[in-house]
């Protein structure tokens, strides 16, 4: 699920454009509570984009790459799905986003 940095949950409709290259965000793996880490998105890309055939269309609403902002940077493959819900290595996530900055 995408969330705000007020708290606030916001619906996914409309928010993959809120996701910037370059915008910074945490995201928290529902399985590590509380646990948050820093990311930077580098690049936001469609089904198309990504290679896949438009059935993916049904359940996948746009791809969200990424890195880790730590010593040793990780790449990441975030995937904003129609369900209202996000996975990272087919885990769900939160991602807050600061969508005043």
């Amino acid at each position: 699920m995408l969330v705000s940095s007020t708290g606030k949950a916001e619906r996914m409709i409309g928010m993959e454009s809120e996701i910037k290259i370059g915008q910074q965000f945490e995201f928290a793996i529902h399985a590590d509570k509380g646990f948050r880490q820093k990311a930077v998105v580098t690049r936001v890309l469609s089904n198309r984009e990504e290679g896949i055939g438009p059935e993916a269309d049904y359940y996948i609403a746009v791809w969200i790459e990424a890195r880790t902002l730590s010593e040793q940077p990780k790449a990441l493959v975030f995937v904003l799905a129609n369900d209202g819900n996000v996975y990272l290595d087919g885990e769900g996530v939160d991602i807050i986003v600061d969508l005043a900055a």
